[in-house]
């Protein structure tokens, strides 16, 4: 028994008697090499149970090797080594160990006794012939091999010939671990009768696949001729040749460029040469298909007539009239020049407000086709650009497959959501955008699929999106943005009125005379049934109120309906919303915030509790990190000017603030309840009691600064609808108030302020009051 460095080999193994090159670059076989080559060069092989294992353990290998002499040794520059080692005896692992230089173990050599028998004569005389019938019918043994394996000595015989088969280190190892001849023998010729067997059956079924294919050409031979044959006869049409008619589409595509012709050519002769039933040519016609139905040249008559467009988007929509306005300038310019770029607008507005219908309504004013393609979600860039032709279903993106809906050059083409887009391993949708939406680009814009570049410069893009700062700065810059506020509470009557009860009307088979909403119900709907930016749930409370009348009508239990606020809750129910509005009065701590949320504007109560303590200040109502250090940075400013604001001496240390903002499952972040929430806690401070009926927004900075903020319309048409009169507005947003609708400014007192102690003074009824 012996102790030899170990060698665990994966993939390969040795036997007696045979001298096999290796590579090695695992640390661990590096360092049993280099322990035998620091000894007698002798060290043994040991197959790995699993080839995948990159640190087999004691477990890992198998407890029979072989006993190897290195011969040769060559050190690389990457850090490996090459090596010759010739096998000397089959061993047992009787223990494996590791050490600081790689893995030992104790090995037992087994000494082979062979004697030749008529047996074992026999067996050797048929292993040889079986490995010659094997190196005949297989392609992985030269014949060379089978004539260079002669030798007496059974043991040898085995072990060469089990060594030049393709078969799983788990049968060599068995092999291996024979230690009596004629066992070693038996396993050989076991193993060799299977792969002669394996290799008649690969034979079969390569000859039959050869057979298929002679037999699939020379129908494919026999087909052409007949065709050839019938054309002569003259008993073809000539559109059922495939090829003639897709020549044919080609020629009926006029101005073409030569460049898109030559390639939509080269493709039809491919075509022509394929084998019709191949998979080849079914992605051939595919792509030809899709090259031919494209309207590369073909554009629809635009609408110019001003007088036209604006009859149209007066029809659809009511009131929007920046969008409008924007439509009929470009149409303006338009019919004076037709080099004139088509604008790419970007609706941004909550949910419900129209932006999907309005792109709708453009395309109808100007005359182009609509196309509507919505990228909420996406997030691979080959929807966009599609995907390459080496890709089994490989499709263009979804700019072309729109361009392929239209049938036109230039239809109005709406990108819906483009806020929604994210971004993955598979690419970034919105950077692909970038040279759709550039009217210098796209020109030649290039989708993986068609290979070839595409004119989209006559296109008229619009975006829709609900977040401005969702959207990616670039592509952005690209866009005109139009913002489109939530609908005040007469633009919805007029928009019901006008618009959503027709057609519900219409939708429920009912007229006006079967079923009349009155005015003041309809108020009653908008104000305490719904409470939305938009118009589309006031649309699902009218489609309500329809399907119950027509339950009654069809039941014969009335011949008609009058919805009335007095009956309006036996068909919707008793009200489902209630608009913040002045609830408290008289208390401390209580101010009036303005929010914007998804739903448009809304109220927001803040409230503030001060109680005896050591000046902690506690947040609550799901605040985020911008609304927090808002409320620090009011009271920095408080304790700055304590004096001033005739507050007690000694409250920071001796006074415990806790702000809390109601509806605390809803999350609220940003700067503008900045002096809201200052007023409230200098009004639970000082006692004093803050007006009920003011609403304000605002950013605080430590100096007592009112810096603007955004959402100043919607803000203002919240404050109108929950019935305050009078809100607080910072300087700087002045030219903000142009956009408010003349009604909703009328009613509403303004208070413009640049400093705190302008908000001071209105909220709690001091001298200097200046309105707007």
């Amino acid at each position: 028994m012996v102790e030899l460095p170990l060698l665990p080999m994966r993939g390969v193994l040795v036997y007696p008697a045979m001298v096999v090159p290796l590579e090695i670059g695992r640390k661990m076989s590096l360092d049993a090499l280099e322990q035998a080559m620091l000894g007698d060069r002798t060290l043994v092989l040991v197959a790995q149970k699993d080839p995948r294992q990159d640190l087999p353990g004691t477990d890992d290998l198998y407890r029979v090797g072989v006993v190897a002499e290195v011969k040769q040794l060559l050190k690389m520059p990457t850090g490996g080594s090459k090596v010759v080692v010739e096998g000397h005896a089959r061993c047992r692992v009787i223990e494996i160990r590791a050490a600081d230089n790689g893995m030992v173990a104790q090995v037992e050599e087994v000494n082979e006794s062979v004697v030749i028998t008529d047996e074992v004569e026999v067996l050797m005389h048929t292993l040889v012939d079986l490995f010659e019938v094997y190196a005949k019918n297989s392609q992985k043994v030269s014949g060379a091999v089978a004539v260079g394996i002669t030798t007496d000595e059974p043991g040898r015989l085995s072990d060469a010939i089990a060594a030049n088969l393709d078969i799983r280190t788990k049968d060599r190892q068995a092999v291996l671990e024979a230690f009596a001849v004629d066992d070693r023998l038996n396993r050989v010729s076991d193993i060799l009768s299977r792969q002669i067997e394996l290799v008649e059956i690969e034979k079969r079924i390569s000859g039959r696949v050869r057979r298929q294919m002679e037999h699939t050409q020379k129908e494919y031979y026999l087909r052409e001729q007949l065709k050839a044959i019938q054309r002569e006869l003259g008993e073809v049409d000539g559109d059922e040749d495939e090829v003639s008619d897709l020549k044919k589409r080609l020629s009926r595509i006029e101005n073409l460029d030569s460049a898109t012709i030559e390639k939509i050519e080269r493709e039809i002769r491919r075509l022509e040469k394929m084998l019709a039933t191949s998979a080849e040519a079914v992605v051939v016609r595919t792509y030809l298909d899709w090259l031919l139905e494209l309207p590369w040249t073909f554009t629809s008559t635009l609408e110019t007539s001003l007088a036209a467009a604006k009859k149209v988007l007066e029809e659809d929509h009511f009131g929007l009239v920046a969008v409008k306005e924007r439509v009929l300038e470009y149409l303006a310019v338009r019919s004076l020049s037709h080099e004139v770029k088509s604008p790419i607008l970007c609706l941004v507005g909550p949910p419900g407000v129209g932006k999907t219908s309005l792109a709708r309504s453009i395309a109808r004013a100007s005359g182009r086709e609509f196309v509507r393609v919505s990228l909420g979600g996406v997030r691979d860039e080959a929807e966009i650009r599609g995907h390459r032709r080496t890709y089994v279903g490989a499709m263009p993106g979804r700019v072309i497959q729109g361009m392929r809906q239209a049938g036109t050059k230039n239809p109005l083409f709406l990108l819906d959501e483009v806020d929604k887009m994210a971004a993955d391993f598979r690419g970034d949708p919105a950077a692909a955008l970038l040279e759709v939406l550039d009217p210098e680009q796209n020109q030649h814009f290039s989708d993986h699929y068609i290979e070839i570049p595409f004119d989209l410069s006559d296109v008229m893009f619009v975006t829709t999106a609900n977040f401005v700062h969702l959207i990616p700065r670039p592509l952005l810059d690209r866009m005109e943005t139009i913002s489109i506020a939530g609908y005040t509470e007469e633009e919805k009557l007029n928009i019901a009125g006008r618009y959503l009860w027709p057609r519900q009307l219409q939708r429920h088979g009912l007229s006006d005379q079967e079923v009349h909403l009155g005015q003041k119900a309809l108020s009653k709907i908008i104000a305490q049934y719904t409470r939305e930016a938009g118009v589309r749930q006031l649309e699902r409370e009218l489609a309500a109120i329809l399907r119950k009348a027509a339950r009654q009508i069809v039941e014969g239990r009335t011949q008609g309906a009058r919805i009335t606020t007095k009956n309006l809750d036996r068909y919707l129910g008793k009200p489902r919303v209630h608009h913040p509005s002045v609830e408290h009065q008289g208390e401390p701590g209580l101010v009036t915030g303005l929010a914007v949320t998804d739903a448009g504007g809304d109220i927001m109560a803040v409230e503030v509790t001060a109680m005896p303590g050591r000046g902690k200040l506690t947040l609550t109502g799901k605040l985020g990190d911008v609304m927090q250090e808002s409320a620090r940075a009011g009271l920095s400013y408080i304790r700055a000017h304590r004096e001033h604001l005739a507050i007690s001496e000694g409250f920071e240390s001796a006074t415990d603030l806790h702000i809390h903002v109601p509806e605390g499952a809803v999350p609220k972040d940003g700067p503008s309840a900045g002096i809201a929430m200052a007023t409230a806690m200098i009004s639970a401070l000082s006692g004093r009691v803050p007006r009920q009926d003011l609403a304000m927004t605002g950013e605080i900075t430590l100096r007592g600064r009112v810096l603007p903020v955004g959402g100043i319309k919607e803000k203002l048409l919240a404050a109108h609808r929950a019935g305050i009169r009078e809100v607080i507005v910072p300087e700087q947003n002045r030219q903000d108030l142009d956009d408010l609708p003349q009604h909703v400014r009328r009613q509403l007192t303004i208070d413009l302020v640049d400093q705190m102690d302008g908000v001071l003074a209105r909220a709690f009824h001091e001298e200097g009051r200046d309105g707007d």
